[in-house]
């Protein structure tokens, strides 16, 4: 798999890719969170490709503080072959080249799948509560 940044020609793709690994919801608009990734720092938009067909994303980005990664997804016909971990590996080195010293992450408290798979990479539960608020709907 060759991991490069997202380029505008692959959205259709990508998109398709988030709504197979069911990433999307109907309050985030897909398109939306693209064009929004794409003013701040574009080039951490990683997009795996095999054979000129996207396989897998993730949105990462450095705060100064804190590096997060959004949008991990891996086309199910791939999954299994460490692209995850590959797209994974790549997305700290960008962040350690930043001076970024911890990573962050979202999981679904109820995606015991994915949440073993971050554990084999050497994640760990944080103790904390996630909170958030809408500030721009989505319509």
């Amino acid at each position: 798999m060759e991991i490069r940044s997202y380029q505008p020609a692959d959205e259709t793709a990508v998109i398709a890719l988030w709504e197979t690994c069911g990433l999307t919801r109907p309050w985030n608009d897909p398109r939306k969170d693209i064009a929004r990734k794409l003013t701040a720092q574009p080039e951490l938009f990683l997009v795996g490709v095999e054979r000129n067909k996207v396989i897998a994303t993730a949105m990462v980005g450095f705060d100064g503080h804190r590096g997060w990664v959004y949008y991990v997804a891996v086309d199910p016909d791939y999954q299994r072959l460490s692209y995850g971990k590959q797209l994974m590996r790549e997305a700290e080195q960008l962040l350690i080249e930043r001076g970024c010293p911890k990573i962050n992450l979202l999981v679904r408290s109820s995606n015991a799948q994915v949440i073993q798979f971050y554990k084999e990479l050497g994640y760990t539960p944080d103790d904390v509560v996630s909170l958030g608020r809408r500030l721009i709907a989505d319509e």
